[in-house]
């Protein structure tokens, strides 16, 4: 948890991916906008061996961030509320979405799972305002199932042309960093 040095009733909660930590530089450069508009940032980490990702249940992924979350601001009065969530943070976030405590939440889906149900579903049918991005080269970037989010009056879509998993084109490092900036400058827009 990173706190205002001040009482803020404002709060982000950013679920990293797996492999993709909250220092790597979509989320270090995202905490780092939040916590500047006055936000506090409440990072989830967890680790997972390649196993664990291949059994990991929605439901019961969820309900581990939930009680962290509970955890965490326990002591908190937020009624301001962002979600971010990349790659598998997204399926907890599919759940999360569910929960009458996040029902004004602004969510930012980077990278989403679109190959799980239970993440594109609540992408489809979610009123919360959201904001995706993906890359079109990311093994995740499921074309017919992105034409159907198209659907959703709520959700901002942004593709990232020649953009991977971690929205980086490769072999490109200069490149990638005019992405991170465009997605961080999104972000900061959303």
């Amino acid at each position: 948890m990173i706190e205002q040095k001040k009482e803020t009733n404002n709060l982000v909660i950013v679920l990293p991916g797996a492999g993709y930590t909250t220092q790597a530089p979509l989320l270090h450069f995202t905490t780092g906008l939040f916590y500047s508009k006055g936000f506090d940032v409440l990072h989830i980490n967890y680790t997972f061996s390649r196993q664990e990702m291949t059994e990991l249940n929605g439901v019961d992924f969820t309900r581990d961030v939930q009680l962290a979350i509970d955890e965490a601001i326990k002591n908190n009065e937020y009624s301001n509320y962002y979600i971010v969530a990349k790659s598998i943070g997204t399926i907890a976030l599919s759940h999360l979405l569910n929960n009458k405590m996040f029902k004004n939440a602004k969510v930012i889906w980077l990278t989403p799972l679109l190959q799980r149900d239970d993440v594109f579903n609540a992408m489809i049918n979610s009123d919360h305002k959201a904001l995706c991005i993906i890359g079109d080269k990311d093994t995740c970037f499921i074309v017919d199932r992105y034409e159907k989010l198209k659907n959703n009056d709520d959700l901002i879509l942004k593709v990232v042309d020649g953009g991977n998993h971690s929205l980086e084109l490769d072999e490109e490092p200069i490149k990638s960093i005019e992405i991170l900036k465009s997605v961080i400058s999104e972000i900061n827009e959303f």
